[in-house]
């Protein structure tokens, strides 16, 4: 499943004699010859997948879209209210007072810092929600791994282990829940088709919108720091 990128408008044309890709501020398009399989797009896609990121994220920037404040609190898939987020001089990197919904971030390098707690908060917390997901519809996996791919939400492996984008802690809890039952399905059926999106939609009825929300809505800009 593939992050940080607008959905990909693919046009197939007759006279066309090779695959162009063409990225613009406001979306990414793809042109493909009439006798193109769909494994030489998939391919196409994939190789170009490292490129075509660099190249949205330079568009985004050109055009002014990314602003590069930070943000005062921080909505979290399984808390009810944001954090409110407090940038100070302090020791430690970032402290967490859960109790009264704080976050004090230090203000030596703030943006890496809060990345660092966002990957801290999803090792800790995406394993247990993708263990309770599981459980609720009865799907079982192996390993349960929380990384910062570029450019997958998540993967599941032919041995049953599940690898979730820390990242996912960002969105709303229906958005996250969607990637685990995409995850979990894939134990059942290890492809896209028409059973495994059967298997989605018994346990996500609204996948489709859930989808095209996880595929519209852009990370904030300090996610994308290295």
């Amino acid at each position: 499943m593939t992050s940080n990128l607008p959905e990909i408008q693919i046009t197939r044309k007759l006279r066309a004699t090779r695959l162009r890709l063409r990225v613009e501020p406001t979306q990414i398009k793809l042109t493909v010859p009439q006798f193109c399989t769909q494994r030489q797009v998939q391919d196409f896609l994939k190789q170009s997948e490292q490129w075509m990121i660099e190249t949205w994220q330079k568009q985004q920037e050109k055009t002014g879209q990314i602003d590069k404040t930070l943000p005062v609190e921080l909505e979290l898939f399984n808390l009810e209210q944001p954090l409110s987020i407090v940038y100070k001089v302090q020791k430690h990197s970032f402290i967490l007072d859960e109790e009264n919904h704080l976050l004090f971030i230090s203000d030596r390098q703030p943006e890496q810092y809060l990345k660092s707690f966002v990957i801290t908060y999803a090792k800790e917390y995406l394993p247990i929600y993708l263990k309770q997901v599981s459980s609720e519809i009865g799907l079982k996996y192996g390993e349960c791994s929380i990384r910062q791919p570029k450019t997958r939400w998540g993967s599941c492996s032919a041995r049953h282990d599940i690898m979730l984008n820390s990242g996912l802690v960002l969105f709303p809890q229906e958005i996250t829940r969607y990637v685990a039952v995409h995850e979990l399905a894939h134990t059942k059926h290890f492809d896209h088709s028409l059973n495994f999106w059967e298997e989605v939609e018994k346990h996500d009825s609204n996948y489709k919108d859930h989808r095209k929300t996880l595929k519209s809505t852009p990370m904030p800009w300090w996610w994308g720091i290295s």
